[in-house]
C-alpha cells in the first residue's frame, strides 16, 4: 500500500506509519513525504482554517503524487476560546475512491506566555521553543509532550486521530 503524507515532518510521517499499521495490520505499506501547499496561513487560527488546511494538503498531495492508495494531510492549528489559546490538529485522509476521512485531535490549553508570543505573530512551535527553552519541539513531542511531561506527545495524539480518520476505510458502515 502506497501512502503519501503531505509533510516532511518526521512526527507526522511516523504518526501516519503507525496509524496505517494499526488499521491495516499485516499489510505492508510504503509512506512517502510530499511538500504541498495547505492553502491556509502558516499558523491556522481557527478550527475551520485548520480543517481546510488538512483537507487541502491531502487533495494537493494526490495531485502532486497520483498513483498512491491514500493521501494524508495533517494540520496543526490554534484558536482562542474565552481568552485562552488552545492547540489542536486536524487529520484528513483521501482514499482511492475520492472519499475523505477526517478527525480532530484533543484540544490542549496553552500557557499565557505562549499565547503572548503567538499574539505577537510567532508560530506556535517557535513560541513553545522559546517558552520551554527547547529546539524544534514540533519535530519531537510538541506542546503536548512539553505540557504533559511526555504522557501525551504530538506523534501519539496525531496517530490516534489518524486511526479515527481511517475508520471510513475499514468499516463497512461507511
Amino acid at each position: 500500500m502506497k501512502i503519501v503524507v503531505a509533510s516532511h515532518n518526521p512526527v507526522k510521517i511516523r504518526a501516519a506509519e503507525q496509524a496505517f499499521a494499526l488499521q491495516f495490520p499485516g499489510l505492508p505499506h510504503d509512506v512517502m513525504p510530499a511538500s504541498v501547499a495547505s492553502g491556509v496561513s502558516d499558523q491556522p487560527r481557527s478550527d475551520d482554517e485548520t480543517r481546510n488546511g488538512a483537507r487541502n494538503r491531502a487533495l494537493n498531495a494526490c495531485e502532486s503524487m497520483p498513483g498512491a492508495d491514500y493521501w494524508v494531510g495533517l494540520e496543526g492549528g490554534i484558536d482562542s476560546i474565552d481568552g485562552d489559546l488552545m492547540a489542536f490538529a486536524w487529520m484528513a485522509v483521501l482514499g482511492p475512491d475520492g472519499r475523505i476521512g477526517e478527525a480532530r485531535t484533543v484540544t490542549l490549553p496553552l500557557p499565557r506566555a505562549v499565547k503572548r508570543l503567538v499574539d505577537q505573530g510567532m508560530e506556535l512551535g517557535d513560541a513553545n521553543d522559546r517558552v520551554f527553552a527547547t529546539v524544534n519541539s514540533k519535530h519531537q513531542g510538541g506542546a503536548f509532550g512539553l505540557l504533559t511531561n511526555g504522557l501525551y506527545t504530538r506523534e501519539g495524539v496525531y496517530t490516534e486521530a489518524l486511526v479515527v480518520a481511517l475508520v471510513p476505510f475499514v468499516s463497512d458502515l461507511y
